[in-house]
């Protein structure tokens, strides 16, 4: 496939980009799709680390960043980077719930006044869980007691940047780590965005909240037309404001290599990836989700950006409604992804 320039002109301007290395961004570090006029050094590192280093350091000129988080700080004034509408990370959380099964946990109300851990509050993986579990199941964030701390052993301690409001939340004081506290009945149950380890070692009475989780995120898929957002790419606020024409052209970069990975994904003669039935799989996520289930830009992507805001309010994060259209960029809010 030929190389995507999209467009031609002396290469005027200088970023650090730092994103996750997925087959939507990869066009772009590949050097396959240009962000015209400017040169890019691209980094790439564990997320948690590009989200510490961009919220505490503005380390890159334009990052991916938890959603969750950059919410919480725009909404108190306090965040270095505005929001471009490209968001790099989207996943369904109802699979990312374990309990221990002894409990007489039978479904998602028995969680009230259980104790659950997280890896950080904040984190967009739990906001979404707990938005799923309260607006389909009944079941507040308030409900229930939490405990914060290390997911795993070897994992850098969680950074607390916020104490919900109205929500029992505390460090986790009797295990090293959740992964172990799940196992040793520490605590009840689990909210974590990949398979605790006591999870994949197969502990006895470590299970799964929702054991069909894919049924239930295909019924939620149809039901909200939602494919929920976690990350989105943040531009620092002096650069955007400097140059407001920029932000176009790194959104229409990142939606031209998100379409040739999308593209490049159906293909059948040269699989353009290693699973087998990449293709076949493309097309039931296009007949599910529909042809633009991916999609970038505001207005595609509204009633995931306002049940995020939403969920963050309700679950005592945010302590003030924060409309959509203030976490973006202004000269993105009418952009059209083409």
């Amino acid at each position: 496939m030929p190389r995507l320039n999209r467009g031609v002109g002396r290469l005027t301007t200088r970023l650090n980009i730092a994103v996750g290395a997925y087959d939507r961004t990869l066009p772009l570090m590949a050097g396959l799709v240009d962000i015209d006029n400017v040169v890019v050094e691209y980094v790439t590192a564990p997320l948690e680390e590009i989200f510490a280093r961009a919220f505490d350091e503005q380390a890159y000129d334009i990052t991916e960043l938890s959603f969750s988080n950059y919410l919480y700080l725009t909404s108190i004034g306090d965040c270095p980077y505005v929001g471009l509408p490209v968001f790099p990370s989207r996943s369904f959380r109802h699979s990312a719930i374990y309990i221990r099964t002894d409990r007489g946990i039978q479904g998602p109300r028995d969680l009230a006044g259980r104790t659950v851990g997280v890896r950080e509050f904040s984190m967009t993986a739990a906001l979404v869980a707990r938005g799923v579990l309260e607006d389909d199941f009944g079941l507040r964030a308030a409900d229930v007691r939490w405990r914060y701390g290390p997911a795993c052993e070897g994992d850098s301690d969680p950074i607390v940047r916020m104490k919900p409001h109205g929500i029992e939340l505390e460090p986790l004081t009797h295990s090293a780590n959740l992964s172990d506290a799940l196992r040793d009945g520490v605590i009840d149950a689990l909210v974590a965005y990949k398979p605790p380890p006591a999870f994949l070692d197969d502990v006895p009475n470590v299970g799964r909240l929702f054991v069909d989780f894919p049924a239930l995120e295909l019924d939620y898929a149809r039901r909200t037309e939602i494919f929920p957002i976690m990350h989105l790419l943040g531009v620092r606020r002096e650069i955007a404001e400097r140059d407001p024409e920029l932000c176009l052209r790194v959104c229409n970069a990142f939606e031209a290599s998100r379409r040739y990975a999308i593209e490049r994904t159906k293909e059948s003669q040269a699989p353009f990836t290693s699973l087998p039935w990449a293709p076949n799989e493309m097309e039931r996520s296009l007949q599910i989700l529909g042809g633009n289930f991916w999609s970038y830009g505001v207005d595609a992507n509204r009633p995931a950006l306002e049940a995020l805001c939403r969920y963050s309010h309700t679950q005592g994060i945010i302590t003030r409604s924060v409309a959509v259209d203030e976490l973006f960029a202004p000269v993105t809010l009418s952009w059209t992804p083409s």
